[in-house]
């Protein structure tokens, strides 16, 4: 590797042929004179560094797992050519595991006044905003004996937002909802305030749904069915405090949780009713309010993008008395936190009538599924014991549960993978019984 400036010329003086020594700087310098002039013309003949200019275009936004692509533009205004190495550095944050050195290390040549277009490649590995670090350019001399090195700052922000996995499930809850909505031919209704139609009575219908007077008019008998409410309001709450930050499998618990938010936010908007975003550890973190349905879920997602959990515990009535300050009026709030024993008996529980009494809650939380495998172990003395482990900590998850439940809470717990999905067909089934 050619080394830079003094150093470059240090150390070719310094490799004198063996036998050789030089008695003082004057007499190193009479003796590889030719050498110390090529490195000191190569270094001379060597693009400044500092005159390059730098512009940047490219990708602003991605989503996680998928890759942005950054253009760098290098003009060299000067009369010299430049040959030179350039890294692009970003955050480590910004590359999948062995992608950096190779798409983030360049080697360009620029002539006399022209300018060259890079382009970095990165593959980030977490949530937020990625911001470009330092470009460092080393210039060399047409023999590559020498070098000048420098370094720019070209700011750029490429902002990494959720992944949104759970979209795959959107189409099948959505011919639910324009089931439940009477826009296909299965013509299901729900128990909903707004009269839809009649229809003829089968076996397993509400006889409260039967309209007499129709019955009376007409040989069969007549039910009414109703068309599912619109236009109501549901308000996401997400805990962001110290239970969000725990992994399961490969994914935070924030991130499962974000992930059913943005499911039921896609959802609920296309079913008319508005939605709002509240995130809180022991302040307020986020919210959206007041979007209208084609502005909602960029709303949350942009939101959500920068959310990362605080090591603290939540407060829990902190947290009660946001949520009722953000919905004044009747609403269903879905309420994404943990179900462990602790935070929810001596934190949520106390509390929990404030918002049963006027709201209808629905409360959702990540159960770690290597749990249930432990409870399932047998075959060795070990074995035994993690069965023991997982066991108790299901029979207490099921008890934390039903505490909920006897307070008119709807739970849902469910893995990483299938917590979206459950918490969609939830709020479908809350919708079908008229319960927003």
């Amino acid at each position: 590797m050619a080394l830079t400036g003094r150093t470059a010329l240090l150390a070719a003086l310094g490799s004198l042929p063996v036998g050789i020594v030089a008695p003082s700087w004057t007499g190193m310098l009479a003796v590889n004179a030719p050498l110390s002039l090529a490195i000191l013309c190569d270094y001379a003949l060597a693009a400044p560094v500092r005159s390059l200019q730098f512009t940047r275009s490219g990708d602003t936004a991605v989503r996680l797992g998928d890759q942005a692509e950054v253009q760098l533009s290098v003009i060299n205004p000067s009369r010299r050519r430049l040959r030179a190495h350039l890294r692009d550095a970003w955050p480590p944050s910004s590359w999948q595991s062995g992608a950096g050195p190779t798409t983030s290390r360049h080697e360009l040549t620029v002539p006399p006044g022209e300018r060259r277009r890079l382009s970095t490649v990165l593959r980030p590995t977490r949530r937020g905003d990625r911001k470009a670090e330092q470009i460092t350019v080393r210039s060399y001399g047409p023999l590559g004996l020498a070098a000048r090195q420098g370094s720019h700052r070209v700011p750029w922000t490429v902002r990494v937002l959720p992944p949104f996995t759970s979209r795959k499930h959107l189409p099948s809850r959505l011919a639910r909802l324009r089931e439940l909505d009477g826009r296909t031919s299965l013509l299901t209704r729900g128990e909903g305030t707004e009269f839809d139609s009649l229809r003829a009575y089968v076996p397993g219908d509400d006889v409260r749904s039967i309209d007499w007077r129709a019955t009376a008019r007409q040989s069969a008998i007549a039910v009414r069915t109703w068309r599912p409410e619109r236009d109501r309001h549901v308000l996401v709450v997400l805990d962001t405090g110290r239970t969000s930050a725990g992994r399961v499998g490969d994914v935070p618990r924030l991130d499962a949780a974000m992930d059913a938010t943005l499911l039921l936010t896609a959802l609920a908007a296309r079913a008319g009713d508005r939605v709002d975003l509240l995130a809180y550890s022991r302040r307020p973190r986020a919210h959206v309010q007041g979007r209208a349905a084609g502005e909602v879920l960029a709303a949350v997602v942009e939101a959500l993008t920068p959310l990362e959990p605080e090591l603290v515990e939540t407060d829990a009535r902190g947290l009660v008395a946001a949520a009722l300050s953000h919905a004044p009026r009747r609403s269903l709030i879905v309420l994404l936190t943990s179900l462990d024993s602790a935070p929810v008996e001596e934190g949520l529980l106390p509390v929990l009538p404030q918002l049963t009494q006027r709201h209808t809650v629905l409360l959702a939380a990540v159960s770690d599924p290597q749990v249930a495998t432990m409870a399932g172990a047998r075959g060795t003395v070990d074995a035994i014991y993690e069965a023991a482990a997982g066991a108790e900590a299901e029979a207490q998850r099921r008890r934390t549960a039903d505490q909920l439940k006897r307070h008119g809470v709807v739970v849902v717990d469910a893995p990483p993978d299938t917590l979206a999905p459950a918490l969609a067909d939830a709020y479908l089934t809350l919708k079908a019984a008229g319960r927003l």
